[in-house]
């Protein structure tokens, strides 16, 4: 299976990276119809999923909740205040935050929204626990490649990605 001592395979199908890439595909596929019912996109749906869960939040904090950069949250939020689900706010009491509320649209929005959780983890044919489980194992599988992806961009330590270099 291996060649060099350490070494993997060039074959796609032990790939977890393309594992999850193409189930990210798949999840595309599935809520794409469900979304197209409220006029969202995917990354828009995820930004007003969090505005229903905590409202007010600043551009940055959503920013981190997504994993995403600002300068990917501000056109996703533009194009949902253009919807008319939110409005965006210098914070009075620091004009260099942007806070984000939503509008009476997008509380709205919620209720037609609330089922597609369901319809997603149906898909899926996952039941709850086992639903849960790899939700975990992902997000253990994130915070490790994040983890790892902060040590390699130290100059003290050298990266795998060296080593292909």
């Amino acid at each position: 299976m291996t060649g060099r001592q350490g070494e993997l395979p060039l074959d796609l199908e032990i790939f977890l990276c393309f594992a999850i890439y193409s189930a990210s595909h798949a999840f595309n596929r599935i809520y794409q119809p469900l979304l197209e019912g409220l006029g969202l996109t995917y990354p828009q749906y995820i930004a007003m999923v969090l505005l229903w869960e905590r409202d007010g939040q600043t551009v940055g904090e959503l920013g981190q909740r997504l994993f995403l950069e600002s300068n990917t949250v501000t056109p996703l939020l533009k194009r949902l205040e253009t919807l008319g689900h939110l409005k965006r706010r210098r914070d009075p009491a620091d004009e260099r935050q942007v806070r984000i509320y939503l509008t009476e649209a997008g509380r709205k929005l919620r209720q037609r929204a609330v089922t597609i959780p369901r319809c997603i983890l149906d898909a899926s044919g996952l039941d709850g626990r086992q639903a849960k489980r790899l939700l975990e194992e992902i997000s253990a599988l994130r915070k490790a490649l994040e983890s790892h992806h902060s040590i390699s961009k130290d100059p003290k330590h050298r990266s795998s990605v060296d080593r292909v270099r």
